[in-house]
């Protein structure tokens, strides 16, 4: 009885004198300071689901393995005409950057590279109403190698072998189309 009466005390001492110590850091840290909260975009309208097709391909070859880091820019083009309503929106061979937002290289285990390329900036066209990015991804080899690790796990140090292959490196091609979309509706 006395052990559990002095296991309570000491554990209210220790959390009190946690509560003082983390009272004093927000006093030294936030208090006195202007602090702005967040920017939220307050003013949107998505109930238009009306969607229209921006066919684009890039302007070279892009590969995973090769100098392609996160935040550069690459320049695509338009393969057709995009109409809205009769009108021509976006000429054909219309010149468009883009920014890689994410590179991801292959895994061990056949797990494959990825890039995703977003921030699409099309002349003419707000950046809000277009689809926000596009994927590419490698091959994917985990499915046959999983299977072949665990197949190989009655001969201990050969299923750790498996761990060395590698997922494929992700390309796009210049001929490679992406097919984004513009929702002319949003706000």
């Amino acid at each position: 009885m006395n052990k559990i009466i002095y296991l309570l005390i000491c554990i209210f001492f220790n959390t009190s004198a946690v509560f003082a110590i983390q009272d004093t850091f927000v006093e030294e840290t936030l208090c006195g300071k202007n602090l702005e909260p967040p920017l939220t975009h307050t003013v949107y309208n998505y109930q238009s689901t009306e969607k229209i097709p921006v066919i684009i391909q890039s302007c070279k070859k892009i590969k995973s393995e090769k100098d392609v880091s996160e935040g550069s820019l690459i320049s695509m083009k338009v393969y057709s005409d995009v109409e809205y309503k009769g009108e021509i929106i976006i000429p054909k061979d219309t010149i468009l950057t883009a920014k890689i937002e994410t590179t991801v290289p292959s895994g061990m285990n056949g797990i494959p590279a990825s890039i995703i390329i977003g921030s699409f900036d099309i002349p003419n066209i707000d950046t809000n109403k277009l689809t926000y990015s596009y994927e590419i991804v490698g091959q994917d080899r985990s499915l046959w190698v999983y299977p072949l690790k665990w197949a190989l796990t009655i001969l201990p140090p050969t299923g750790s072998l498996t761990n060395f292959i590698f997922g494929g490196h992700a390309k796009l091609n210049t001929k490679k189309k992406i097919k984004l979309y513009y929702y002319p509706d949003w706000i």
